[in-house]
């Protein structure tokens, strides 16, 4: 019998299942892909994701905050400065990333 992993009160067989559950989604991935470029304030990546909405990527940002993924910054001035960067266990995961684009490419350019 496999083990079971529990992460946020679930049950998981697979350490696969568990990664997903953590950066699946639409734009976690993506999020977190550039954020691996440097550390970005809220505009620069709702520029980068232009095709979603604000709430959507507040949410997102929020998830890979609990998560541990992500660090938010707010500066106490007026207007409000907030920004973003990897914390290490974001930074942990950008060799997948990056094993995950070139697999893109390739099956891309296969496919094709």
């Amino acid at each position: 019998m496999a083990d079971v992993m529990t992460f946020r009160e679930r049950e998981y067989k697979c350490g696969i299942d568990i990664t997903l559950a953590v950066v699946g989604g639409k734009w976690k991935a993506s999020i977190l892909w550039h954020l691996a470029q440097g550390t970005m304030r809220f505009s620069d990546l709702q520029r980068q994701f232009s095709d979603t909405t604000r709430k959507m990527l507040t949410q997102q940002l929020r998830e890979l905050e609990e998560d541990g993924l992500v660090y938010r910054k707010v500066y106490a001035q007026v207007p409000p400065k907030v920004e973003y960067s990897l914390t290490e266990s974001g930074r942990s995961i950008h060799p997948i990333l990056e094993q995950m684009c070139s697999w893109g490419k390739q099956f891309l350019k296969e496919s094709s």
